[in-house]
Order: structure tokens, then sequence, then C-alpha cells
């Protein structure tokens, strides 16, 4: 992804951002620390997770406990970390579905987003991309913008869940283009892509970890991703802004401290991770695991949250979508 998406968060940071950090770093962190992934193994979180904490204990001796807490999207993992006691050093690895959006969407939220919790550093980011049956004779981002507005009935986008990042860039987009989109909400994104493939509807929008696989089998095409720059991983594809339509974002897993947790606690946690987010062979892991490499110290990752709210919070509350219960 090079260095599009964390531009477009980060302003001037770099995706291979300087080593210097804005207090000198431990030779040994002796205190455990343990990462509340909101989700099962294996997925994105749970992987950034592993390889950050990994890194953790071989550069600062720190050990790194792991420890998964699933269910209702990651907002029971949130109030976990909400209610943890601010000396223990627990974290929570939290994305912009429970940090940015919940709070908008759930009238009946256990937490709150800004005053429980405290940013202490960005590890990964991940972009979007808009894709058509693989059999499709939608080729382009233009194709698709004539097609929908021939077709305004039709312009049904499936997303792998309502009230997802996907759902709220699907409406982005539409809003971009001057078509309204219906938003299908799947039960995650295999069943999504799947009606996809078989052509029960005619566009999804998801992350691009979840596209990319089927995108080079042929069974699916992307056609646009969103950050500044093109894909690494997909350089014959063409990003929004490429296309004509300036639409460029990421989401992104940061690690958040509970409310309470001494301010330098949290800098020193903040510049460690920096430390060795921003190591190559870190990133080579990282990078392995179809993460993108996302170093930035707490005052970056407050930064990068509140342009990040700023672009989505309009989207969100436009759509009226709320959830009662």
């Amino acid at each position: 992804m090079k260095k599009a998406l964390i531009a477009a968060t980060l302003g001037a940071a770099s995706l291979f951002g300087s080593m210097t950090q804005a207090q000198s770093l431990p030779q040994k962190f002796d205190e455990p620390v343990t990462v509340v992934v909101p989700y099962a193994p294996g997925g994105a979180s749970d992987r950034a997770a592993r390889i950050v904490g990994d890194a953790l204990q071989a550069r600062f001796g720190a050990t790194v406990i792991v420890e998964n807490r699933t269910g209702a999207g990651g907002r029971i993992a949130a109030q976990y970390v909400k209610n943890a006691d601010p000396a223990k050093n627990t974290l929570l690895i939290g994305n912009p579905a429970i940090m940015v959006v919940a709070p908008m969407v759930y009238q009946d939220l256990a937490y709150d987003a800004v005053k429980d919790f405290a940013p202490v550093a960005m590890a990964t980011q991940y972009g979007f991309g808009i894709a058509v049956s693989g059999d499709s004779s939608i080729k382009s981002l233009d194709d698709l913008v004539a097609w929908a507005k021939a077709n305004p009935n039709e312009f049904n986008v499936a997303v792998p869940a309502t009230g997802s990042l996907p759902h709220f860039f699907g409406l982005m987009l539409a809003d971009k283009i001057g078509v309204r989109a219906e938003v299908i909400g799947y039960r995650g994104s295999a069943p999504a892509i799947t009606d996809l493939i078989g052509g029960m509807v005619p566009v999804a929008i998801d992350t691009l970890d979840a596209l990319t696989e089927q995108h080079n089998a042929g069974r699916i095409r992307i056609i646009a991703t969103s950050g500044k720059e093109r894909e690494t991983s997909l350089p014959k594809v063409p990003t929004f802004s490429e296309q004509g339509v300036e639409l460029v974002s990421a989401g992104w897993n940061t690690l958040f401290a509970p409310a309470g947790t001494p301010a330098d606690k949290v800098a020193l946690l903040g510049d460690m991770v920096k430390a060795v987010v921003s190591d190559p062979k870190v990133q080579e892991t990282l990078l392995g695991g179809n993460l993108i490499p996302m170093p930035a110290n707490t005052a970056e990752t407050v930064k990068a949250i509140q342009e990040f709210r700023a672009q989505w919070e309009p989207v969100v509350k436009a759509s009226n979508y709320v959830v009662t219960k």
C-alpha cells in the first residue's frame, strides 16, 4: 500500500517513520502487558496483536499476554478494558467499528470511546475496495457509475455487516457519485462475496484483505481501492481518486489504555509500539500477514483518530442508522 493511507491519516507521518522517540526507550520493560483482542484468534486484529506483542517481548523483554474476549462485535472487550485497573497495563486493540461507529449508532453503549480510553499507538491499517463479479461487464469505476445512473433501482451494494465501516464507505461513495445505494448487510465477508460471485448482488464493498484472494483467482474484480496510491499487492487496480472520485480512507487497529492510565506510561508504551512497528523485520512480518504497518506514537495517534472521526461522523449521522438494543 506504500505510504498512501498513512498520508491520508497521519499527514506527514511516513510508513517508515523516524525511530526518534519522544522519550528514552527502556532497555527492558519489566511490567507485564495484556492486549485484549475483541475477536476470535486468527483475524486481522488478533494477528496484529500477536506480531506486535512478540516484537515488544523481543526488543524490550516485556511479558505480553494476548487475551481474546469476543462478543457483541467487539463491544464486550471494550467494556472489559474500560473497567480494567489503569495500573495493570491492560490494552485494547480497537478498530473504527468499536471506537468510532458504535458510539454513534448504539443508544445503549456501556462505554464512552473518548472519555473512557486513552489512545496509545496505532499498529496496522487497512484499505477498502469495491468489486464486481469476475464475469461482470463493469470493468472500471466509470463503468460502474454509468451503470448505476442508468439503473438507479439496482445499485445494491453488499457489505460484510450492517453498520460496518464498509457500509458507511458505500454511503460515502454513493454521495460522491450522486446515486442512491441500497446497502445490503451480510453476516460476514464470505457470504457477501459468495453472493457477488453468484450474481445475486452486482457490487460489494469490503476490506481489501477480504477481497484480494477472490480477485486474484478471477472470481471477482476489484475496480477501485481507497488509498491515495495504488496497492503494491494490486498494481493494476486504480484508486478511486485516479478514476475521478475523490474518496480516500482507511481503517486501523490501534491500542487503547483505560482512562486514568498515567500519561507518561501511555506515552512510553506508545513510543515502544512505534519503535517495533517501525522495525523493517516487524514490518515484513506484518505485511506477510496481510497487515499494513502503521507506526505512530501517542500524539500522532490522537491526531489521526480525530481526523478519522471528522471524516466519518457526518456520514454515519446522515445515514440515520441507529441500534436501539
